[in-house]
């Protein structure tokens, strides 16, 4: 006969498990390793989990590699901006705790997929999030090219607009807006994802007419998404998804806006800017190797096209003076600013943190780049 109060067998042995478990969690720690302090709205987040140990790189700077590798042994997740790579080595040094690496950011030419396939290492990143301040910036980009403000800011920078004849015709450039003129107005996405919708929206008000787009001939849908563009817009006369050439031959501003990588290295190279109108104007706030710079140098020299507003270089951030861009009078080069706004910034530092906080604890990530073997 038991004792009235006594514990069964089996209540004991779960209640003993639950406490190893609960004394597992808090001595044994992930370890974390932060590539950049993410400032005090976002370290919390990983700062105040007790099961986390946070390493973060003390520098207000680009991670030094050294220190990087020689952090990450045994780390459970790495959280890294676009100046890490991720690649076999990264992924070696880490060792087969690594769960996660998550990047603050949409692109990700900087992580060798194949390699974080192969070891079953999750990517997430932060698509979404810096959709509006990027598209935002390609149409600022394209005033500011089509309105020669590089050459006409240079002049009031260096002094010289005291000796600055007028003429009728000074300085004058393609108007972006639609007018008696010119009724007509088109624009040309290489790329039609989130980003080059949202800039479509934005140039409707200045009105265009037309668009005309390129894409991944292996994805599906385009006829829809025409199809649902038309109907939002009424004001478009047409929604078109056409050849690369056409879309050069027929556009009054070309806007670059698709991924980077093998496939479409280089895709706007001579060829391409050879079609383009006289009158036209560029526009790259993508990756830097979707443009031959040195095509569009000597494009903007001859006067192939009239202008172009770039915010990503091939090579960067090693742009110099001497750099064949900077040196065009007609060429507006920023320094990769396409997300450069406080919301899009706080964004993508918490969606970085929770896909980290995510893969560590093995739950699905809220922006997980699916990988394949």
């Amino acid at each position: 006969m038991s004792e009235p109060n006594a514990v069964p067998a089996a209540s004991l042995a779960q209640s003993r498990l639950t406490s190893l478990v609960s004394h597992f969690r808090t001595t044994h720690k992930h370890k974390i390793v932060v590539t950049r302090n993410l400032g005090p709205d976002v370290m919390p987040l990983l700062l105040n989990r007790p099961e986390f140990e946070v390493i973060t790189w003390p520098e207000d700077s680009v991670c030094d590699r050294d220190w990087f590798l020689k952090t990450i042994p045994g780390a459970s997740g790495i959280l890294v901006m676009l100046s890490e790579k991720i690649n076999p080595e990264t992924l070696d040094a880490a060792g087969p705790s690594l769960k996660v690496v998550s990047t603050m950011s949409v692109g990700y030419d900087h992580c060798e997929l194949d390699a974080l396939a192969q070891r079953g290492v999750k990517l997430g990143h932060t698509p979404d999030v810096l959709t509006d301040a990027v598209a935002d910036l390609s149409v600022m980009l394209a005033l500011m090219a089509g309105r020669n403000s590089k050459e006409t800011t240079g002049i009031v920078q260096n002094g010289q607009w005291p000796n600055f004849n007028w003429a009728p015709f000074s300085f004058c450039g393609p108007q972006l807006s639609s007018s008696s003129f010119n009724p007509t107005r088109t624009a040309g996405f290489i790329g039609f994802g989130r980003i080059s919708q949202a800039t479509l929206a934005r140039l409707i008000p200045f009105g265009f007419t037309h668009c005309l787009f390129t894409g991944n001939p292996n994805s599906s849908g385009t006829s829809t998404i025409a199809a649902e563009i038309q109907a939002k817009y009424p004001s478009l006369k047409g929604v078109r998804r056409v050849s690369l050439d056409e879309l050069a031959k027929e556009s009054d501003v070309v806007f670059v806006l698709a991924p980077g990588g093998k496939e479409t290295y280089h895709i706007v190279n001579e060829g391409f800017l050879r079609q383009m109108k006289k009158t036209a104007v560029l526009v790259n706030t993508s990756r830097g190797t979707l443009v031959d710079s040195d095509a569009l140098a000597k494009a903007l020299r001859e006067g192939w096209l009239w202008g172009a507003g770039i915010d990503v270089v091939e090579g960067e951030p090693n742009v110099g003076l001497d750099h064949p861009l900077v040196k065009e009078p007609r060429c507006v080069v920023l320094p990769h600013i396409g997300s450069a706004t406080n919301e899009s910034r706080l964004g993508m530092a918490t969606l970085a943190a929770q896909n980290l906080i995510a893969g560590v604890l093995g739950e699905p990530l809220p922006a997980e780049l699916q990988l394949t073997k």
